[in-house]
């Protein structure tokens, strides 16, 4: 099947990646490439032949070319197909695979902490892996001086969900949750969605029509929820002055930090102070 293995103790090594289209009909390159290929194809079909296996990979597809082996084209790629590549690194491992006796080996195997990359699948139009390889090459071709320390960690979690799919396991957080935890995070810093587009690279309108119809409020309210409810506990938990606990989660003004409180409890922060305490 010349799988790619990918482990959780190196990570892979982002060579390049880009999004092109067949101006005239083609054959795909006659090659023994040294890198791994990653292909999502948005339209058309891309017809490779690796070692002796033919792949015709239509729109919403994507399909994995191992590196070290020979890879050409028996079939004309028609005009005006479009697709994705990321070419990648691997430290590549061997690792022996064990199948209960009662049941066929299954296509995909884990190990211990490693994972087989599923060979092609299907089924991926309009999908979180063909948004996650569009932002990863955005972020590729962006001006973001750390872009070479973040690269390679944004191909691993790509990879990483596309491998785990296959098994059914719990994935990682949605766009939506990683911006709670963003938030979470920032709990106490003022709301800014300049820097959460530019955490995310992604426009802020786009994030706040996906936070809404995932959370059902918007970033802002979340956010502010957060910080009252930490204003809360300060408030039960400590003794500290009203105008300290709210330069502590960024409120500049008290008086409009109270106003918040009040907003959001019915109380405000001294009237919340002096309810008695709930077991």
């Amino acid at each position: 099947m010349n799988e790619i293995l990918l482990s959780s103790s190196s990570m892979p090594v982002l060579c390049g990646c880009d999004f092109l289209a067949a101006a005239e009909p083609f054959f795909h390159a006659d090659r023994i490439a040294d890198f791994h290929v990653l292909i999502f194809v948005t339209e058309g079909t891309i017809y490779v032949t690796e070692d002796d296996t033919d792949y015709a990979v239509g729109a919403g597809e994507l399909l994995f070319l191992r590196s070290g082996v020979h890879h050409y084209g028996k079939t004309q790629i028609p005009r005006g197909t479009k697709w994705y590549y990321v070419h990648f690194l691997c430290a590549q491992q061997e690792h022996p695979r064990f199948y209960p006796d009662s049941a066929p080996a299954p296509q995909y195997t884990m190990l211990a902490n490693s994972l087989y990359l599923p060979k092609h699948i299907t089924g991926l139009s309009v999908s979180d892996t063909e948004r996650e390889i569009s932002e990863l090459i955005r972020y590729f071709h962006s001006d973001d001086p750390l872009k070479q320390w973040y690269l390679n960690q944004r191909l691993f979690s790509l990879l990483s969900r596309i491998a785990l799919a296959e098994f059914a396991l719990p994935q990682p957080q949605t766009l939506s949750d990683r911006i709670c935890t963003y938030l979470t995070e920032n709990i106490c810093r003022p709301f800014s969605a300049d820097m959460i587009s530019k955490e995310f690279y992604l426009s802020y309108k786009h994030l706040a029509a996906v936070f809404k119809k995932e959370k059902g409020m918007t970033m802002q309210q979340y956010h502010t929820s957060l910080r009252m409810n930490e204003a809360k506990r300060l408030l039960r938990s400590t003794l500290l002055p009203v105008g300290e606990i709210a330069s502590q989660l960024g409120y500049q003004d008290m008086l409009y930090f109270s106003r918040c409180f009040r907003s959001t409890n019915g109380y405000s922060p001294s009237e919340y102070r002096r309810l008695p305490p709930m077991y």
